[in-house]
Formats: structure tokens, C-alpha cells, sequence
């Protein structure tokens, strides 16, 4: 693979990098200082055409609802399992029962996303999809990014950290940025 001069120990913006069970680093070759966490900047390579993001910020709104709705549907539905649970044995669940409703979104996110169709249930309804810079799905690891970091910037900023998505023509937010992931509109197929 040959390097860039203006990118020196990166990959070609056009690789498409497989990861093995030697990880990253093999995949881009010998003496490769590249990591995982230095191609999440990376383009890849993939110019995306401008009508993919019309009205992005709206459906991400929208399919985000969407989204609330059905987790807070899981999650009454576990609430009220673990409660006859925690009866049964007395209490004894309980801190489990924390943890797991706590769990819950983040679940939900990092499998829908992580997952064949690429999206949450709010975005496919929405007709949006997740993909990665290089226009590949995005991986499990790369959901669980985008999923922790969405939850701990909106909670630290009070979802202020999401404005950040008017100021991009792309309707990227933090989260998109800091795990190498766009948000795209599905188009039909042509006819």
C-alpha cells in the first residue's frame, strides 16, 4: 500500500482496510504506525453526493423519537419483569436490575446500529442509515463509540453538544466525528 506524502503513516484515502485477527495494524502492512483510533478521521476515500444529507437533521429528530418511544417501551417492559423478579427473590436482583435498564439504550444503539441494516429502528423508519467514512457498515465497536459518546456528550452538555449538526452541510454531531461515522439518507433504486 502506498503512502501519501501528506498523510505520512496513514492509509491511502481510498483503502478499504479488513481487519484479521491481527487487527488493524496488519491489515495496513509492515512497520504501519496506524491505529484504530487515527482512521476515524480518515475520509475514506467516499464522496458522498450532497442529496444523501437533505433534511438529515429533521429525520435524525425524528427517527430519535421514534427511538425514545421504543426504548422506553423495552425498558417499562424489563422494569416491570425485574419488579416481580426482585419480589421473588426477595431484593436480591435489584443492583443487577440497575445495571441492566441502565444498559438498556446503550444496547439498543450498538446492536440496531452495529447490526445488518445499519440502523435504529427510528432511522430506518425515517429511511436513514449509519455507514462509516468509507461507505462500509459500521462494525460493532464503532456502534458502541458512537453510542457512549452520544450519551456522555448529551448528558454532560444537556444536549446542547447536538447543535453541532446545524454548523456541518453533512448534519454530522460530535458523536458522528469522534467515531468515524456518517448518517446518510437511503435513496430508492432507480426504476
Amino acid at each position: 500500500m502506498e503512502t501519501p506524502p501528506d498523510r505520512p503513516g496513514k492509509p491511502p484515502r481510498s483503502a478499504s482496510v479488513t481487519l484479521g485477527s491481527g487487527g488493524l495494524d496488519e491489515a495496513l502492512g509492515e512497520g504501519s504506525k496506524a491505529t484504530f483510533w487515527n482512521t476515524l478521521g480518515s475520509d475514506g476515500g467516499v464522496e458522498f453526493p450532497a442529496i444523501l444529507f437533505d433534511g438529515i437533521v429533521v429525520r435524525r429528530v425524528a427517527g430519535y423519537l421514534v427511538d425514545l418511544i421504543l426504548l422506553g417501551v423495552i425498558w417499562w417492559a424489563l422494569a416491570a419483569a425485574a419488579s416481580v423478579l426482585g419480589l421473588i427473590t426477595f431484593g436480591l436482583t435489584v443492583p443487577l436490575t440497575a445495571l441492566a435498564l441502565a444498559l438498556v439504550p446503550l444496547a439498543y444503539h450498538t446492536l440496531t446500529i452495529g447490526g445488518p441494516w445499519s440502523a435504529t429502528p427510528g432511522m430506518r423508519l425515517l429511511g436513514l442509515q449509519v455507514r462509516t467514512l468509507g461507505g462500509q457498515r459500521p462494525d460493532f465497536g464503532r456502534a458502541a463509540i458512537q453510542t457512549v459518546v452520544f450519551y456522555v456528550t448529551v448528558g454532560a452538555t444537556s444536549w446542547l453538544v447536538l447543535l453541532l449538526a446545524l454548523l456541518n452541510n453533512r448534519g454530522r454531531t460530535l458523536h458522528d466525528f469522534l467515531s468515524g461515522l456518517v448518517v446518510l439518507r437511503l435513496m430508492p433504486a432507480p426504476d
